[in-house]
C-alpha cells in the first residue's frame, strides 16, 4: 500500500506480541524513509493522547533506524519507559551519534534516569555513570550548543555540589539560549539557593526568560515571588501568564488561592482553564500539607482582597 497508514491503523501497533514485534523488525527497513518518520511521528502523538497505547517495542527498535530523525522520535517516544535497559542505548546515543538531534533527545531522556537514581529506585552506580556521560558533554570542545542544553538541564537533577557551579556558569553564558535552560536547571535543583535570581529574572524583558523564572519560583514554592507572579498573570505573553499561575497553585496558599478563585470567571479560557487546574492542585497540597499562609490576611488587616493584594506587592518591592 503506497498510502501512509491511518491513526487507526496504527493504534494496532500497540501492545504487539514478541513474535508480531519481530515481524516488525523485519519489514521495518523495506518501509519507505518519509513515511517511516512519519508513522513514528504519529505514534508518539498517539501514545501522548492515550496512556493505554503502548508503542515502546516499536520506538526501541527505531534506535537503531538509519535515519536521525526515527532514532530521535524513538527516544522521545520512550519517555513514560523507566526500563533501565534503556540506559545503556540512551549512554551509546549521546556518545556516539552523529547527530545532535539525537545527542540531544538522548540527553534530555537520560535526565528521568539520573532522577530515578536520586530517588533511590535505580542504583546509585547507573546515575554515577549518567552524570558522567552528562558532564562529558557539557566540556566536550564545539558540542552543539542545543545537545550541551539539554545536558545542563539534565544533570540539574544531581544532588552532587559540583551540579551548582556547572549552572552558574550556564546562567552567565553569553548564549541566551543557554540562559534560558540555566533557570530551567535552577527549577528542577530544587535548590532554594536560587530563588532570588529566579524572582529578578521574572521582570527579565525576554518572555522566554519570564516563563523558565515563573516556572522555576514554582518548583522551589518562592512565596517571595506570589507578588510579582500575580502581576505576570496579565502578562503580554500567554505562556508566561500560564505558567505564572501555574506556580501560583504550586506555591499556595490562602491568598494563592484567593487569586486563582477569582480566575475562575476570567474571559480567556486558556487563563480560566490554567486557574482551574493549579487550583485543584493547591487544594490537594493544603488537603494534605500545613499551609503556607495560615491565617487570613485580608480580614486580620481590615483590607479588602484587592487592597492587600496591592499592599503585598507595595511591601515587598519597596522594602
Amino acid at each position: 500500500d503506497k498510502k501512509d497508514p491511518s491513526a487507526v491503523q496504527l493504534r494496532l501497533l500497540s501492545q504487539l506480541l514478541r513474535a508480531e514485534v519481530q515481524r516488525v523488525r523485519e519489514v521495518w527497513p523495506q518501509i519507505p524513509l518519509a513515511r517511516r518518520r512519519k508513522m513514528v511521528r504519529t505514534m508518539v502523538e498517539l501514545a501522548e493522547e492515550n496512556i493505554e497505547l503502548n508503542f515502546d517495542p516499536i520506538f526501541r527498535l527505531c534506535l537503531d533506524d538509519p535515519d536521525a530523525e526515527v532514532r530521535a522520535a524513538g527516544v522521545d517516544g520512550l519517555w513514560e519507559c523507566e526500563d533501565v535497559g534503556l540506559v545503556g542505548p540512551f549512554l551509546r546515543l549521546l556518545e556516539q551519534d552523529e547527530s545532535p538531534l539525537v545527542r540531544t533527545a538522548a540527553a534530555e531522556a537520560l535526565g528521568r534516569f539520573l532522577l530515578l537514581s536520586e530517588l533511590g529506585e535505580i542504583s546509585a552506580s547507573i546515575g554515577a555513570r549518567i552524570e558522567q556521560a552528562l558532564l562529558g558533554t557539557i566540556h566536550t570542545p564545539g558540542e552543539d550548543l542545543e545537545v550541551r542544553r539539554r545536558a545542563i538541564e539534565a544533570i540539574a537533577y544531581s544532588s552532587e555540589a559540583a551540579v551548582n557551579d556547572l549552572i552558574e556558569d550556564a546562567y552567565y553564558d553569553e548564549e541566551q539560549k543557554m540562559r534560558v535552560s540555566a533557570i530551567f536547571a535552577m527549577g528542577r535543583s530544587a535548590d532554594i539557593r536560587w530563588r532570588s535570581i529566579v524572582e529578578r529574572e521574572l521582570f527579565s524583558p525576554d518572555p522566554e526568560i519570564r516563563f523558565e523564572a515563573a516556572r522555576a519560583c514554582g518548583e522551589l514554592e518562592h512565596a517571595g515571588a506570589l507578588p510579582r507572579l500575580f502581576e505576570l498573570i496579565e502578562d503580554e505573553d500567554a505562556e508566561v501568564r500560564e505558567a505564572a499561575i501555574w506556580a501560583i497553585g504550586q506555591i499556595g496558599g490562602r491568598e494563592a488561592r484567593r487569586v486563582l478563585t477569582r480566575l475562575l470567571d476570567h474571559p480567556d479560557e486558556a487563563i480560566s482553564q490554567a486557574a482551574l487546574e493549579a487550583l485543584e492542585f493547591l487544594e490537594f497540597q493544603m488537603g494534605t500539607e500545613i499551609p503556607l499562609f495560615e491565617y487570613d490576611l485580608s480580614e486580620d488587616l481590615g483590607l479588602s482582597e484587592d487592597d492587600l493584594l496591592d499592599e503585598l506587592r507595595r511591601e515587598h518591592w519597596e522594602g
